[in-house]
């Protein structure tokens, strides 16, 4: 039995020509009956239809199966579009499971926080706690800077040390990549894989697993818990096969524990219905309000972009950012006005670029604003959550467009004043005209200013 084959495939469902292994070692596991093959498209016949899952991502929907003329065995072969990005799965193709022994579990690992929780964190750490001894599903809605990575430190050492393998899974890379260096921070002797697309081969069997939801299909009953960070983030609360894949993902009857600042109504609603808890904090870490948006409008923003000219209410914006040495965030509402004004904004300043969710070197730049190397970004919705700049400052152009819904606002909102060195900050969004998701967004950030500390 090979060693790293074992800890690599326990718990996950691969494509079997697409592993970091020989197919000679591949075959012989199969042989030996330490790997299991199953069919990568199941398929049911009826009499009038035919009906298609997709074994690893467990799509079902017509629409994303397709049929090719297949090489490989030489007639019509049906495969998943959904899922194609991570290798296609095909009727010819065959996945594999690991049916071996497990790897061995450790349960001691070293603990390197030594921070301070205040007291409504302390009391959703128990609370979560509380729930996961008892396999109750668990929400914690926390306002954005309320400090929820945190609250799950202690939470997930008890889970380690108990030997029990756990997933800390988020819908973006961006969040991804926040959160692994933090937890390796804490849990510096313990394997921790970060998984996300583009991701290099890592060694070892990982206890504790960092990964976006799209990653989570190549898993299946590997986990004894999974955290789902910002459950409401597209495209995890558009895509049910991603919420499928974190059922799958996890070992059967476990519960999932959710954290968000942005609960839908829908989710709220399916934790109280599955008798789990839900704990509310309405107050940052450091104890200081949400910054509060205001309202400046800018008239024909993208004729005058477009026209090869940054509005002038936004030059001067940018221009007092960069005279006070402060990092920037200037959210767009399409990829395509922002890919306009970025030359514009180099003119200012050339440190100035864009990031959007194709953009290969998107984690360097977001690095070189974090390091103080470039002065802002212009960004769309892509990094709306799951980064913190000390001292940040935020403009949203075209706040009033649909895709600045009033959760995307009030994330966005939440990257502002994070800091308790720097609690405050410029948070403007700029419009044609105010719509009820910025009116609904600013209303939801007082009352949380002014709401007390509530425990469901």
């Amino acid at each position: 039995m090979k060693k790293e084959l074992q800890e690599f495939l326990t718990g996950r469902i691969w494509l079997r020509d697409h592993t970091p292994f020989p197919q000679d070692l591949i075959n012989d596991h199969i042989e030996n009956n330490l790997l299991t093959t199953i069919d990568g498209i199941y398929q049911k016949k009826t009499k009038f239809i035919h009906t298609y899952t997709c074994m690893r991502c467990r799509n079902t929907d017509r629409r994303f199966f397709a049929m090719f003329d297949c090489a490989k065995c030489e007639g019509p072969c049906v495969y998943c579009r959904h899922c194609i990005r991570m290798g296609r799965v095909s009727s010819c193709t065959k996945l594999i499971k690991w049916n071996g022994p497990s790897p061995e579990i450790k349960q001691d690992h070293s603990f390197a926080w030594d921070g301070q929780l205040t007291s409504a964190q302390q009391k959703a750490a128990n609370e979560l706690s509380e729930n996961i001894q008892l396999e109750r599903p668990h929400l914690i809605h926390a306002v954005c800077g309320a400090g929820k990575t945190e609250i799950l430190f202690k939470p997930i050492h008890e889970l380690l040390q108990e030997g029990k393998r756990v997933c800390v899974a988020a819908p973006r890379t961006d969040v991804v990549l926040e959160l692994t260096p933090r937890f390796r921070q804490v849990f510096p002797e313990t394997i921790i894989h970060s998984l996300y697309g583009g991701a290099e081969f890592q060694e070892g069997f990982a206890q504790l697993v960092i990964a976006t939801t799209h990653q989570l299909y190549r898993f299946e009953g590997a986990f004894d818990a999974v955290f789902v960070d910002e459950a409401d983030a597209f495209p995890y609360s558009a895509d049910e096969t991603l919420r499928r894949a974190v059922e799958k993902a996890k070992k059967p009857d476990t519960p999932v524990y959710v954290v968000t600042a942005t609960p839908s109504n829908e989710l709220i609603r399916n934790v109280k219905q599955s008798g789990g808890r839900i704990s509310v904090i309405t107050k940052r870490f450091h104890g200081h309000p949400l910054p509060v948006p205001r309202f400046d409008s800018l008239w024909n923003y993208g004729k005058q972009i477009h026209k090869g000219r940054i509005p002038s209410k936004l030059r001067d914006w940018t221009a007092e950012r960069l005279a006070n040495e402060e990092p920037f965030l200037i959210f767009f509402p399409t990829i395509e006005l922002m890919e306009k004004a970025e030359p514009l904004f180099q003119q200012i300043h050339r440190g100035i670029h864009a990031v959007h969710a194709d953009v290969p070197d998107r984690k360097e730049k977001v690095l070189s604003l974090r390091n103080k190397e470039v002065p802002g970004l212009l960004t769309t919705t892509i990094l709306e959550r799951g980064i913190t700049i000390p001292r940040v400052q935020v403009a949203v152009v075209g706040a009033d467009e649909g895709i600045f819904t009033e959760s995307a606002l009030i994330q966005i909102g939440g990257r502002v004043g994070r800091s308790k060195d720097d609690p405050t900050g410029d948070l403007v969004f700029f419009h044609h005209g105010i719509t009820y998701a910025m009116d609904d967004a600013k209303r939801e950030i007082e009352r949380l200013n002014r709401a007390k500390e509530v425990h469901i």
